[in-house]
């Protein structure tokens, strides 16, 4: 059975097609405009904490993909796009990488590098410190690794790749990132939750909301407010109790102080 969100982004893909049939004349009338499927909720994820985010990286330190899992943290960038990273994309003096391409297993083609989900998808990011010191130490231990396979080497340009050289099959990436869960006693998620993870962090830190669309590469904000709105939610009701603390601390300090002849104390500023 197919999710509320494939029908409905099946059911957006066939509007377009018989809507561009209509302005050539094929057709008479759009029949997809008649159907109605629904607003979809937002998948749940299940985002990693800080110290479950500092768990899981501390458990990948002495593995040679290490690197992967802290840009896949820092940047939220998807599988695909991890894998499609080339060497070419990444400015590591300028502290840039550019996401251009997608890594997909294809039925027809095997791995192929695809362009990017969407045009938004498309994007210059910025890497942080700890990220660009952890792809300097990976690229001097793929020049090793290349010069152990020797003429075995398969040189594609990928940032992350097999031993040697190769296309990392997805499937095969997932299969390490839960075995290091395991190894960090955490519970068991889906890859794409890192990527959650890092908006889920970023958000509880106080980062705006357009940054973090630009980050994700999400096409609309309103992408972003949506699949985080009970985050911000809960980020509300922090506020709104913090608010509450300062005001009953307030009203508190007036009363102890009020029978005395000193002035009162100043009272906890509302941040």
């Amino acid at each position: 059975m197919l999710s509320p969100l494939t029908l409905t982004y099946i059911h957006s893909v066939l509007k377009s097609a018989l809507e561009h049939a209509i302005r050539e004349e094929e057709i008479p009338r759009n029949v997809a405009r008649n159907v109605r499927t629904g607003t979809p909720r937002p998948r749940r994820f299940k985002p990693l904490t800080a110290d479950e985010a500092r768990q899981f990286l501390a458990a990948t330190q002495d593995h040679r993909l290490h690197a992967l899992f802290e840009l896949a943290l820092h940047t939220g960038l998807r599988k695909g796009e991890l894998l499609g990273l080339c060497w070419e994309d990444l400015d590591l003096h300028a502290g840039t990488a550019a996401i251009r391409r997608t890594l997909q297993r294809t039925t027809t083609g095997g791995l192929t590098t695809l362009p990017t989900k969407t045009r938004a998808s498309e994007r210059r990011i910025a890497l942080p410190t700890r990220c660009l010191q952890s792809l300097k130490r990976h690229h001097e231990q793929q020049q090793r690794e290349s010069e152990a396979a020797g003429t075995a080497w398969q040189y594609n340009g990928h940032v992350f790749t097999t031993a040697q050289g190769g296309a990392i099959d997805p499937t095969n990436l997932t299969r390490t990132f839960l075995t290091f869960l395991r190894k960090a006693g955490l519970r068991r998620i889906r890859f794409h939750d890192l990527r959650n993870s890092t908006a889920t962090l970023l958000l509880e830190q106080g980062v705006e909301l357009v940054v973090i669309k630009e980050l994700l590469g999400h096409a609309h904000i309103g992408v972003t407010a949506t699949v985080y709105a009970h985050v911000r939610l809960r980020l509300q009701r922090d506020a709104i109790d913090a608010l509450g603390t300062a005001l009953v601390g307030r009203e508190t300090t007036k009363t102890v102080s009020s029978d005395g002849d000193e002035p009162p104390p100043c009272a906890t500023r509302v941040q």
